[in-house]
């Protein structure tokens, strides 16, 4: 059993029980044996994190070296109008045959032992619950069908199960709610939605279920991976607290793409629908048990036609240096624009979650410029009306193949991730003169999540984003979308 109590990562700036989250300055911790927090004195401190977060140390309490028991996460059903839940959160299937796909991702970092773990859902084309006859591809053209689960673990390893039926795959459109069973117990029916969790392993051998608060599942590899080092079964069961959304703490939050993301336009779409949260479970990775609790966690979904041509992305909350919490989403992409000819542009965007505040470097508000090498390196700079910023992340570690849906060939290999990326993030008030001012952010990491994927990766993409006036004075409106279909909901969009 690995139980990732004996920190192997540091922080200089405070005791990391869980980065960033959840830490507090203690230096006299550095050298002495771990400590472990209590969990309902650490829940008011969540609470009073956003009120202040200069109370860090009056809410946490030490207590003496213990053997740490066995983690037992606690299942909460998922509340109606929760808070920090994002617009587009919800299965954005419409029930129409167009080329479609969704995808999700939820990570989760265990900074004491430098491990991660990365779950990715993916539903290819639903409308067609089967494999397509000769008469259905004849009428729509040849289409990939299925779901795929795939985790990119411990020590960078992989499992993927997959399967080209979707007959037994759920989600709901209103929340960020999905599952899937791949093989049912006793031949029972299979869950169609949110299920506590005794239930889902009395009809679940193999499959998952996933929602803001709790995720859990069972999988096995389907021996189709000969391109990198795989595990073989993997089983979950944790709890999350979500911490940050996309967007201030006490403000609505935002949709990563804009207001546009409500249409089937510039896709595929993106969005981020937990920047930062503290889970709390166990992972068992090929019969190696990680037990953890309030671990910096993260999630994150897209959706439409196909992944972009091209595309980076960078994502971290597990920090030293800073002396309060931080979660980092960058990414960006070369995809196609609407219409029939085969125009693209460059896409990108960047976002700070930052002492319960929210820094957003998007291309309707200012410049992203950008220069990412094939494997490696990645460097990425913003400004906009009021913030400077720049990351560099790198890594040594040769990344692992990852599957992504493409219209081409269906859930393929087309990416390449790590989770041992070195990072350092720097942001600046901006001058009135458009300097660097004040020097609001220095932090660094070394298990940053970075990946390339698309192509072709014939040397490094350099790139700028650039917005015609007429699409940025449109994303500029600040239209609140979701509240004008709820005075017409049965025009209101599925996700959204």
């Amino acid at each position: 059993m690995t139980l990732c109590s004996s920190p192997h990562y540091t922080s200089t700036s405070f005791h990391l029980i869980s980065p960033n989250l959840t830490s507090i300055h203690n230096s006299k911790l550095h050298n002495s044996s771990p400590k472990r927090l209590n969990y309902q004195n650490h829940r008011q401190f969540l609470h009073n994190t956003i009120k202040s977060v200069s109370k860090f140390e009056s809410d946490v309490t030490e207590t003496e070296p213990q053997i740490k028991p066995s983690v037992n996460p606690i299942y909460t059903p998922t509340p109606t109008n929760r808070n920090l839940r994002t617009p587009h959160s919800g299965y954005h299937f419409d029930g129409s045959s167009r080329k479609f796909f969704e995808g999700w991702y939820f990570k989760v970092a265990i900074p004491e032992c430098r491990q991660s773990f990365c779950f990715m859902y993916a539903v290819q084309n639903p409308l067609f619950r089967k494999k397509l006859n000769a008469l259905e591809e004849a009428q729509f053209g040849p289409r990939w069908t299925g779901v795929a689960a795939q985790i990119l673990g411990a020590d960078d390893k992989l499992i993927v199960q997959s399967s080209e039926e979707s007959n037994n795959f759920w989600g709901s459109r209103h929340e960020l709610m999905l599952g899937n069973t791949f093989v049912a117990r006793d031949n029972l029916k299979s869950p169609n939605k949110e299920t506590p969790p005794q239930d889902f392993n009395e009809r679940v051998l193999e499959g998952f279920q996933v929602t803001p608060l709790w995720h859990q599942g069972s999988i096995s590899d389907d021996g189709r991976n000969n391109y990198t080092e795989v595990v073989k079964t993997a089983r979950w069961e944790y709890s999350t607290r979500p911490v940050y959304g996309w967007g201030d703490v006490r403000s609505k939050q935002k949709a990563t793409a804009g207001w546009l993301a409500a249409f089937p336009v510039f896709e595929p779409h993106w969005q981020i629908c937990m920047a930062g949260g503290l889970s709390t479970g166990w992972i068992e990775w090929d019969g190696e048990r990680f037990e953890f609790e309030n671990a910096p966690s993260y999630s994150e979904k897209n959706w439409g036609g196909a992944f972009p041509r091209k595309w980076f992305w960078v994502q971290c909350n597990v920090f030293e240096g800073a002396t309060g919490e931080v979660a980092l989403t960058a990414g960006g992409g070369l995809r196609q624009l609407p219409g029939l000819s085969e125009n693209f542009e460059n896409a990108a965007m960047i976002g700070v979650n930052y002492g319960g505040l929210f820094y957003e470097f998007v291309p309707w508000n200012g410049v992203i410029e950008w220069e990412i090498s094939p494997w490696g390196y990645w460097q990425i700079s913003a400004e906009n009306k009021t913030h400077k910023m720049e990351l560099e992340a790198t890594s040594q570690h040769p990344g692992t193949p990852l599957r992504a849906p493409t219209i081409e060939s269906g859930f393929t290999p087309a990416c390449k991730d790590t989770c041992w990326g070195d990072l350092r993030l720097k942001m600046w008030e901006r001058g009135f003169d458009g300097s660097k001012g004040k020097l609001i952010l220095e932090t660094t990491s070394n298990v940053a999540a970075v990946e390339v994927g698309g192509g072709p990766w014939f040397n490094s993409w350099k790139g700028r984003t650039f917005t015609p006036e007429v699409l940025n004075r449109a994303l500029n409106l600040g239209v609140d979308v979701e509240g004008l279909f709820n005075f017409v909901p049965f025009l209101k969009p599925p996700g959204l």
